[in-house]
């Protein structure tokens, strides 16, 4: 697994468990100390957030470090199956057919926000 594979696996978790708290980005940031924004990022997976930070997060989300990283392997391993899917029916498809999947894909990911 890579680092950035590792990072967005740790941001979903993040993600996930702030969800399942009702949680908006700014609440767990003003909860943790943090600024929205940097929350968005760890849950992106583009910041390498420290250990420190993470225990903050944590306790922000009442869980426990260990908690955070309780994110499944298998899981995903199965969206690497259906991103694949994914591509390969658009590499079949015509320009246009991949263009208004994008927008829809685009919208779609924007819904999870």
């Amino acid at each position: 697994m890579t680092e950035k594979e590792i990072l967005k696996l740790v941001g979903a978790r993040i993600k996930a468990l702030r969800k399942e708290q009702g949680l908006s980005q700014e609440a767990l940031g003003e909860k943790g100390g943090f600024h929205f924004s940097y929350i968005g990022q760890i849950e992106r997976g583009e910041k390498n957030v420290s250990l420190l930070s993470l225990a903050k997060v944590a306790n922000a989300l009442e869980v426990n470090v260990a908690q955070i990283f309780a994110y499944a392997y298998e899981e995903s391993e199965q969206i690497d199956v259906n991103i694949q899917d994914i591509v390969t029916m658009l590499r079949e498809s015509s320009p246009e057919k991949v263009r208004v999947a994008k927008n829809v894909i685009r919208e779609i990911v924007r819904g999870n926000e």
